[in-house]
């Protein structure tokens, strides 16, 4: 059955992916920036645990100790107040808050490759179109995501039920430990429960980068017309392009056909082909080619030789070389000095006899 014209079979082309490039329509799996972001921040919390703890103790040493020192609270103390709990909130959690913030930014220009357009940004009122919106969730893409949401909280589920079920028995002891032993053991249970989440999230996130590749070059997909019409713009329309070159062609001709009075000979075969040599010592290394022709073209240089005169030879072996390994306007290989210098004597020979006759 022949392909409908408006189905989409053929993969992008390099423009078609540029300019979508350029209108910020690219590649990425947001579940890889999930998963980096993740893991880097939980091993980048895990290094800077002590110090971040060592804040929060400090601050709440210092907050615990104005119930002691201070008898009153007024309006004019909250201020400084909320200013010192500022600081120690920046202390303990802002590098952890960078380093999230950097590896996610990381992650999205690793997939982008340094893009930064704001065109995505435009309001387009098709957002807001609640029938496409519809469509959307219905979509295979809005199943996937639907899927992936529920992969994502029933892995996080049954995770945090392991990793409890094996250490129930440690939170009634909780009771009876210190502040600091408490603290430890329960990071370490958020630990584990963070990094057995990594690791599946890895999985989601693997899962979703050949998804999104994949949906990304269904959406690119062109129409044979489309690339048709495409190639028109880029390259030209092919019936204006050959009408041009035929036009070069003529005009190459009339140029060609022009410079054979200039011609000391013209070597033919004896209909076939014909070519036209000058040769001028002064200006010349040796003799070149300014015009050769087949068939009719042939005929119509050895038509202008004989109107100027011009001594025509037949030499079928070095005409038909000449014709094959000679381009316009270029010299003859030094393979052809000899045979094309017996040519030329003999039309200088020629030439002096006419002379003598005068």
């Amino acid at each position: 059955m022949p392909e409908s014209s408006g189905e989409k079979t053929e993969k992008a082309t390099p423009k078609k992916r540029k300019d979508q490039r350029k209108e910020g329509n690219i590649f990425q799996s947001k579940e890889i920036i999930i998963a980096f972001t993740l893991v880097v921040t939980f091993y980048s919390f895990k290094f800077l645990y002590r110090f971040s703890s060592a804040a929060v103790q400090k601050a709440m040493t210092e907050f615990f100790g104005l119930i002691r020192t201070q008898e009153s609270l007024t309006a004019s103390d909250l201020p400084q107040m909320f200013v010192k709990g500022l600081i120690c909130f920046a202390i303990a959690a802002m590098p952890i808050l960078l380093i999230a913030s950097v590896s996610a930014i990381i992650a999205t220009i690793a997939q982008t490759k340094g893009l930064v357009t704001f065109k995505s940004l435009k309001p387009k009122f098709s957002r807001m179109n609640p029938i496409n919106g519809i469509k959307n969730m219905v979509s295979l893409k809005g199943f996937v995501e639907l899927i992936k949401s529920i992969l994502k909280i029933t892995l996080l589920f049954y995770i945090i039920y392991s990793v409890l079920k094996n250490e129930i028995s440690i939170l009634p002891k909780m009771i009876d430990m210190s502040v600091l032993e408490a603290g430890k053991a329960t990071s370490e249970m958020i630990f584990s429960i963070v990094l057995k989440c990594a690791v599946a999230f890895a999985f989601v996130a693997a899962f979703d980068y050949m998804y999104q590749r994949w949906n990304y070059e269904k959406e690119l997909k062109m129409t044979k017309q489309e690339v048709k019409e495409e190639y028109k713009m880029t390259e030209g329309d092919p019936k204006v392009k050959g009408q041009i070159k035929q036009k070069q062609r003529e005009m190459s001709r009339q140029r060609m056909m022009q410079a054979v009075p200039q011609a000391n000979v013209i070597i033919r075969n004896p209909t076939h082909f014909a070519i036209a040599l000058k040769y001028d010592p002064p200006e010349d290394k040796a003799p070149v080619v300014i015009a050769k022709g087949k068939d009719y073209m042939a005929l119509k240089i050895v038509e202008i030789a004989q109107e100027h005169e011009i001594v025509i030879l037949e030499n079928r072996p070095l005409a038909r070389a000449l014709y094959a390994e000679v381009d316009l306007e270029r010299e003859i290989p030094p393979e052809y000095y000899g045979p094309v210098a017996e040519v030329l004597a003999y039309v200088y020979s020629i030439k002096e006899k006419d002379l003598s006759k005068i």
